[in-house]
């Protein structure tokens, strides 16, 4: 049994609960953030990627300058970078780093996001050359000779990189709720990215998976990433309070427009919001401590299911879902630095203790 933790780099001060629109990126605060990731243990850190964000390459090769350990996971978007380019940029950030880079998948959940960036493709065309993008990305890392490529999508002919990652291949993260979804994940995923949902509809997503990978005649599987919005408190009458507060401020900055979703904002059209907004009208806590309000506040735009509790409270509810089989945990905040220096402080070893636990219950029955 084992799990690694993932968090989130930003490159300013603004979160959810205090939006600075527009806001430049402060180098020392992402520095700061960076190493304080690094410090408290955090495995991995995305560096996430919307039509009007800032470079995910850029500012990755900028948290791996400042931390030692940690490894980053570039968002991509297949219509943004040209495949043959992208292989050749995230091995360069391979080889300088000593090999600490994954790359996750958007095939893109909203045409009007897509647009913005000259994308019309619709959903499951999106699915389709991201597929595509995935074999090109492993041939050029592969393929010690020059290749053709045709395909629906991309064509090209003797392409060749002299740029190969550390360890011969990047890991190629994939997430989603659709069909298309699993079935590339399934079939081509090395991580398959999930959010926080309760614990019996998570088990039946990684079933659907993994019956894609043996479908697709894999001997292996993804490895599963699941995403929650942890809010932590000294114990779990003060947490519960805390979350309460976390509620309205999202609540009144939507009102005021500053959320990213308008009041007005229509049912997203990606089949995993659709998901999560369907579970929170079922109810408001879910399991141990998964809390669903944060969701219908924020539209459940992204990655949205809070856990709420005390640090024993938070580290009992990630170990149901290492038990259930997750075992890449991504916890990020509404006080994106603060709340990620409290999960490292308090979270993460709780956590990384009761996997200790069951290791040792294990080797005992093992022995008895």
């Amino acid at each position: 049994m084992s799990a690694e933790f993932i968090s989130v780099s930003f490159p300013n001060a603004s979160n959810d609960l205090n939006p600075i629109p527009d806001a430049p990126v402060d180098p020392r605060f992402l520095e700061r953030y960076a190493r304080a990731l690094d410090d408290y243990g955090f495995n991995y850190t995305l560096i996430p990627y919307s039509s009007s964000s800032f470079d995910p390459f850029t500012l990755g090769a900028t948290v791996l300058a400042h931390t030692k350990h940690i490894k980053i996971i570039v968002a991509l978007r297949p219509n943004t970078v040209y495949p043959t380019v992208a292989a050749k940029s995230l091995a360069t950030l391979d080889q300088l780093s000593g090999g600490r880079v994954v790359v996750h998948f958007i095939a893109g959940g909203s045409d009007e996001e897509q647009a913005r960036e000259g994308d019309f493709l619709n959903k499951e065309e999106r699915y389709e050359r991201q597929e595509e993008y995935i074999r090109i990305l492993r041939l050029a890392w592969m393929s010690k000779e020059p290749f053709d490529f045709d395909g629906k999508y991309y064509q090209f002919k003797q392409f060749r990189s002299a740029v190969r990652p550390t360890s011969g291949l990047i890991p190629i993260s994939v997430g989603g709720s659709s069909d298309a979804a699993y079935r590339i994940g399934g079939s081509l995923g090395d991580i398959f990215g999930l959010w926080g949902e309760p614990l019996a509809e998570t088990k039946q997503q990684i079933e659907r998976i993994y019956a894609e990978a043996a479908k697709a005649g894999r001997t292996d599987r993804p490895r599963i990433w699941v995403t929650f919005r942890p809010i932590v408190a000294e114990t779990d009458e003060l947490a519960w309070e805390k979350a309460h507060r976390v509620l309205d401020q999202l609540n009144e900055n939507r009102q005021k427009g500053l959320a990213r979703a308008p009041l007005n904002a229509a049912r997203p059209a990606n089949v995993g919001s659709q998901r999560l907004l369907d579970i929170a009208a079922r109810g408001d806590v879910h399991d141990r401590a998964l809390w669903y309000p944060t969701v219908t506040a924020t539209n459940a735009g992204g990655a949205t299911t809070a856990l709420v509790g005390s640090p024993r409270t938070i580290a009992d509810s990630i170990l149901d879902y290492i038990d259930l089989g997750c075992d890449l945990i991504s916890i990020r905040g509404y006080d994106n630095y603060n709340d990620a220096v409290d999960y490292g402080r308090y979270i993460l070893p709780l956590v990384r203790e009761g996997i200790r636990e069951r290791e040792e219950a294990n080797k005992k029955k093992s022995a008895a």
